[in-house]
C-alpha cells in the first residue's frame, strides 16, 4: 500500500529536479509541457495535495525523456543522460573555451552542495603555472594559458562563500611527482621543490573548504571525474568529457567517492604534515 505523502514528496521533488535540468524557466518549462503556470507552480507547492492528470504526466516523462514510474517514486532509474564534451583549444589570448567556461559554471550552480573531485594528477587549483605549462607542453587539446585560467577560477571558487570540495588522489600519484617519477621525470627539482611548497601552503589555507584525501593505489582505483552536487557528475576521459546527469549515475559515483574516503591512508588534517615530509625527502636527492 502507498503512502500518499510519501507519493506526493517524491513527485515534487522529482518534478523540481526535472524543471531544473530542463534550464528552463518555470513559464517556459509549463508552456513546452502544455501546462498552465499556475498549475505548475500548484504541484511543486510543498502545500500541494493532488498529483497531475495522467495525461500530464504522460506529457511530462515524453518531453523530459523520464518515466512516469520515476517521476511517481516507483523506480529509481533516472533519466539517463549524458553528453560528450569535446577539449577544445582557444586561440584568443587568455580566453577559455566554451566547455571550459561550462565547467567553471557548474562550480557556481554546486555553491551550497559538496564538489567531489578525483584529478588525472593532482589537483588543478593546487598546480603551479610551471607545473602546468610543464603538462600540457605537448598536448594537443588546449592551450596552458587556458588550463591556467580554469584553475584560476576553480581556486578562486574554492575560497569563496559556501563552496565545499572534497578531492581524493592516490598516495602513489603524489608520491611521483615529489620524486620525479613517471610522468614528472622530466620536471626539474627546483620546481618539483616549488610545486610541493606551493600545496603545503593553498592546504593549510583552504583548509577545512578544501578537504584533500589520499588513498592507496595498491588497493583502489578512481577514473578522474567531478561530481557536482547532485546535479552532475563529468568524467574525464582524454580530452573529452562525459556529463552525466542521471540522479542513480551521480548517486552512484558518489558512493564511489566515499568509499575512496573511507579508504584514505592520509587524511584532511595530516596532509600538511605529509607533504612536508615528501618536501624534505625531495630536497635531500637534489
Amino acid at each position: 500500500m502507498f503512502d500518499r505523502k510519501t507519493l506526493l514528496t517524491t513527485f515534487r521533488e522529482r518534478l523540481e529536479l526535472v524543471v531544473q535540468r530542463s534550464g528552463l524557466s518555470r513559464g517556459e518549462f509549463a508552456e513546452q509541457n502544455e501546462l498552465d503556470r499556475s498549475t505548475l507552480s500548484q504541484l511543486l507547492s510543498l502545500s500541494n495535495r493532488r498529483l497531475p492528470r495522467a495525461e500530464t504526466l504522460a506529457e511530462i516523462a515524453t518531453t523530459q525523456q523520464v518515466s512516469v514510474d520515476w517521476l511517481l517514486g516507483l523506480s529509481h532509474a533516472g533519466p539517463m543522460q549524458a553528453e560528450m564534451l569535446q577539449e577544445q583549444t582557444s586561440f584568443a589570448e587568455n580566453a577559455l573555451s566554451y566547455n571550459d567556461e561550462r565547467l567553471i559554471a557548474w562550480f557556481e550552480e554546486a555553491k551550497g552542495y559538496k564538489v567531489r573531485y578525483v584529478p588525472s594528477t593532482i589537483p588543478d587549483l593546487l598546480k603551479t603555472e610551471d607545473v602546468i605549462r610543464y603538462e600540457l607542453a605537448h598536448y594537443v587539446a588546449s592551450r596552458p594559458e587556458q588550463k591556467i585560467e580554469t584553475a584560476a577560477a576553480r581556486l578562486a571558487w574554492t575560497r569563496g562563500p559556501e563552496s565545499d570540495l572534497e578531492t581524493c588522489n592516490s598516495l602513489q600519484a603524489v608520491e611521483s611527482l615529489a620524486r620525479g617519477e613517471g610522468i614528472w621525470r622530466a620536471l626539474p627539482a627546483p620546481q618539483r621543490v616549488a610545486q610541493m611548497e606551493h600545496m603545503i601552503t593553498l592546504t593549510d589555507e583552504l583548509y577545512p573548504t578544501l578537504r584533500w584525501f589520499l588513498f592507496d593505489g595498491l588497493q583502489r582505483y578512481a577514473a578522474p571525474v567531478t561530481i557536482f552536487g547532485p546535479q552532475r557528475a563529468a568524467l574525464y576521459l582524454g580530452q573529452m568529457y562525459l556529463v552525466l546527469t542521471s540522479t542513480e549515475h551521480v548517486r552512484t559515483l558518489t558512493r564511489h567517492f566515499d568509499d575512496l574516503i573511507r579508504g584514505a591512508i592520509v587524511h584532511p588534517n595530516e596532509i600538511s604534515r605529509y607533504l612536508e615530509e615528501l618536501l624534505r625527502t625531495t630536497r635531500r636527492r637534489r
